[in-house]
């Protein structure tokens, strides 16, 4: 093995919110297709509490989990949140039955999204509030100039955008300071790399959701098997690894609704990949 690549264990969110780099996705805590509430209320409260007792201090969800459960969960479970907690939602995708997102970025909408999750939270004010999908039918400097006027009422810190291309991102940028971009990033889709290079050269965080997609590179005679068998890792462990190695404005958030599966994944943080096993597993793509 070569020397080891190592990695920041933190990152200052928006410049000023300093965060453990890997946090918790809150999407899976609802129903099936992420409609209505769990089938196990007090297993998704217990994995809440249990993300943040080991530790994690990033939680990741949205108005439209459930809709609204997610929120609801999260404060039945933390609420009052714990000092240096950071909570982050989305707005931008509403619901209109299970496994169905159309988008809705009108201003007013948006405004009225964000008074619900202060109120579903039980905040004052949302430290990342996330557009979660540009509507084409809405010009973008509208959408995100509802929150613009949110964090000038002090409701709102920090703002993001999700699933974004690169001219998106620097649009959005033209428009207002963005603390964060959520885009589909994985060991097998890699389709964002030039946001993701974009986000750490401007010091932005970049919040990989599906973090976890190892599929059939998970199978016994795969790299990403080799490497885990060979580190005494599960191959969930060596994908979260790679992320984290990745680039330092990285921020996983894998997401479960077992607190045996929570553990495994929290368990990437002290992973450390050799440059050897990194460059293994950058051929994959």
């Amino acid at each position: 093995m070569t020397s080891s690549t190592t990695h920041p264990a933190t990152f200052a969110l928006g410049g000023d919110l300093t965060v453990h780099r890997l946090g918790y996705g809150a999407m899976q805590i609802t129903g099936d297709g992420v409609w209505g509430p769990p089938a196990d209320r007090e297993g998704a409260l217990a994995v809440l509490r249990a993300a943040v007792e080991h530790g994690v201090d990033f939680i990741d969800t949205a108005d439209s989990y459930g809709p609204q459960v997610s929120e609801q969960l999260i404060h039945d479970a933390l609420h009052p949140y714990a000092d240096g907690l950071v909570i982050a939602t989305k707005a931008g995708l509403t619901r209109t039955g299970p496994g169905v997102w159309p988008p809705v970025g009108r201003p007013e909408y948006l405004t009225q999204q964000v008074e619900l999750s202060l109120r579903n939270l039980g905040v004052e004010r949302i430290d990342l509030i996330q557009l979660h999908r540009i509507d084409p039918q809405v010009p973008l400097a509208d959408s995100l100039g509802a929150f613009v006027e949110l964090k000038e009422q002090g409701k709102v810190r920090h703002i993001g955008v999700s699933e974004v291309s690169l001219e998106e991102l620097k649009q959005a940028q033209e428009i207002t300071e963005i603390a964060s971009v959520q885009n589909l990033y994985n060991l097998t889709n890699r389709q964002s790399q030039d946001v993701l290079d974009h986000a750490t050269a401007e010091g932005i965080a970049f919040i990989p959701w599906f973090p976890i997609a190892t599929g059939d590179l998970a199978k016994p005679d795969s790299p990403v098997a080799d490497i885990a068998r060979e580190l005494g890792a599960s191959p969930s462990q060596v994908a979260l690894a790679w992320l984290l190695q990745t680039s330092p404005v990285v921020l996983p958030i894998p997401g479960t609704k077992s607190v045996d599966h929570l553990t495994e994944n929290l368990g990437a943080a002290q992973l450390t990949l050799s440059a050897e096993d990194v460059a293994r597993l950058d051929a994959l793509a």
